[in-house]
Parts: C-alpha cells; structure tokens; sequence
C-alpha cells in the first residue's frame, strides 16, 4: 500500500503544473509569467544538453580546436610522424639491400657462391610497374658476336699486377658522354648515352658481386676485377647475368635502360672503382 500510495504521489507531481512568475521588485507588478511542468522541465533540459554536446563534438571535429585537448597531436606533429613512419621503412629497405650486397661480397671472397636475390614486397611492386619496349635480345648478340670474338681484352688474365694505368679496359657500351665524373655532387661514374637496346659489356673479366634490382638506380651489376677494381652498370633494362657468375671482357652482361627513380631516359650510369675510391673512368677508358 505504501509504494501504491508513492507511485500515486509521483505520478500526480508530474501532471502538475506550475507557474513561473517574475515580479518588478518595487512596483511589485508581475513583469513575466511561464507555465511548465516536470515533464516539459525534463524534456527541455534533454533537448539542449543534446545540443551543446553535438555542438562541442561538432566543433571539436572539424576545427583547430581539437589541437588545445590534452594529448592530442598537433597538425605538424602528426605530419612529421607520418613522414618519419616512411622515412624508416624506406631505411629498412634499404638496410636489407645492404646487408646482401656484404653477404655477397663476403662469399666471392670466401669463394663461395652467393645465394640468389631475394627482392621484398615494396621492390616487387616497383619494379612490376616499369614497362619496357620489347625486342629480340638474341639479335643483339649476333650483331656483336664477331667484335666480341675479335676483342683483344678478352684474354684472361692480362690485367693481373697491373694499375689502372697499365690495364686496357673494354669499352662497356659505344655512346655520348652526357654527365662527366664529380665527387663534389656525389656524382661518381659517367652517364652514357647509347642507341636503343644496346649491349652492355664488362670492362674487365671478374665476378658478379651483385645483380638485382634498387629503388633509385633500377637493375644494377657489380663486378669485382683483380687488382681491386670494382665497376659498375646502372639504369639498365635488362640483366643478362646473376649473382656469383663469373664473366669475362667484354662480355655482354645487360642491355641499356632508363630503370630506377634517378633515371632521367635510357643511358648507361658507369662508375669504376679502386681501392674503395670512386675514379674517373675517363681517365682509364676511351669512350
């Protein structure tokens, strides 16, 4: 009966209706009258917290005004993140790209072979979205085939004790020198500039150190030659020998290309080395 009689009482508050009334405190005159209930009290404190948090939602949202909530990022913080996210994957790849080029390197001086180019996800779908004119790769070696048998260079063992000075190099591709050697702009090799579908030759008879595919240069060949000599063949189109093999002067390792971020159109960026340092190779080979 008790909570019958308190339910009654509850529900009759919120039927009941009041008055609000605003009285001029010295004429005493009623200035302003309102009538609400609990019911109408309740639903338009609803309404209007409803509001303001959609309002505040609203603005905090799509405005600059998120940026003053504790712990939130500022607009340059978070583009800096971003920008530091990318600039560490890109060092990670380019960390597992070196780390095989040492292993290679290791194993040709260990005598060992190299175990074969594994390229990761990001390279894969770089190299996937070069397209390259197609031509008979077969035609180019019989249009060669009787200058290469006619090469002098070709014979084993002639540079061996020698200095770069006294070491006939073998012409790696007949062209246009379109960029000289500087080591001030970090530019350590040639560009050369040669017909289409071109033959690229090893200057010297060596190991491949490294055959595969980067980021800037696109498919790249290293070859280490006795005497601490070590080339190098960029931007090419297509690679011709792989990892470990041994190739001998003058012989056709690629064909010219415009592969690689740092390409600019189809040439041949050569780059000759002694001793660990950049030289340059105008100095050795008459192009």
């Amino acid at each position: 009966m008790a909570e019958t009689k308190k339910r009654k009482k509850w529900a009759a508050m919120l039927r009941d209706k009041y008055r609000l009334i605003l009285y001029n405190d010295t004429s005493l005159q009623s200035v302003w009258t309102f009538k609400l209930s609990p019911v109408k009290v309740f639903t338009v404190v609803s309404l209007f917290s409803v509001f303001m948090i959609s309002l505040v939602v609203f603005l905090v949202a799509s405005t600059p005004l998120r940026e003053y909530i504790p712990g939130y990022p500022r607009e340059e913080y978070r583009e800096m993140l971003l920008r530091n996210v990318m600039l560490v994957d890109s060092l990670e790849n380019e960390l597992v790209l070196r780390d095989k080029f040492f292993s290679d390197l290791r194993s040709v001086v260990s005598g060992e072979i190299p175990e074969e180019q594994s390229t990761g996800k990001e390279v894969t779908e770089k190299n996937t979205r070069i397209d390259y004119k197609p031509f008979n790769t077969d035609s180019v070696f019989q249009d060669r085939i009787l200058e290469e048998r006619l090469n002098l260079t070709a014979a084993p063992g002639r540079e061996k004790g020698e200095t770069p000075e006294r070491i006939h190099f073998y012409i790696p591709v007949k062209g246009l020198i379109t960029n000289k050697f500087d080591a001030r702009k970090e530019h350590y090799g040639v560009d050369l500039v040669g017909q289409p579908n071109s033959r690229i030759s090893a200057v010297l008879g060596g190991t491949v150190l490294f055959s595969g595919w980067t980021l800037e240069t696109g498919n790249v060949i290293y070859i280490q030659h006795e005497n601490n000599l070590t080339s190098a063949y960029k931007h090419n189109a297509e690679l011709l020998k792989r990892t470990g093999e041994r190739v001998k002067a003058g012989e056709a390792i690629a064909i010219i290309g415009n592969s690689g971020e740092l390409s600019t159109g189809p040439h041949l960026h050569f780059e000759l080395w002694y001793n660990g340092q950049p030289v340059d190779p105008e100095k050795y080979i008459v192009f």
